[in-house]
């Protein structure tokens, strides 16, 4: 799917620049980095394409409603 190969693309694309910009420092938490930058912007973005409905917004991320509710809370959505 070309989506999967954009995403990715601009994933390394960050990360490459990202390694890049460390300038000698070592890397540190970077799955929680790449995990934290990625995950509100997708929340927001599929409730905002679910219309605010938390449970058709589960069905298309694939999580229980529980789930996202808490992801919600967690980065200060609704």
């Amino acid at each position: 799917m070309k989506l999967d190969n954009d995403l990715a693309s601009c994933v390394r694309g960050a990360l490459a620049a990202y390694f890049r910009d460390l300038d000698g420092e070592p890397p540190h938490a970077v799955y929680d980095m790449v995990l934290a930058c990625i995950e509100k912007p997708m929340l927001e973005y599929v409730m905002n394409h679910a219309g605010g409905n938390q449970s058709k917004a589960a069905e298309i991320l694939g999580l229980n409603r529980n789930t996202l509710r808490k992801k919600l809370k967690q980065h200060g959505i609704q």
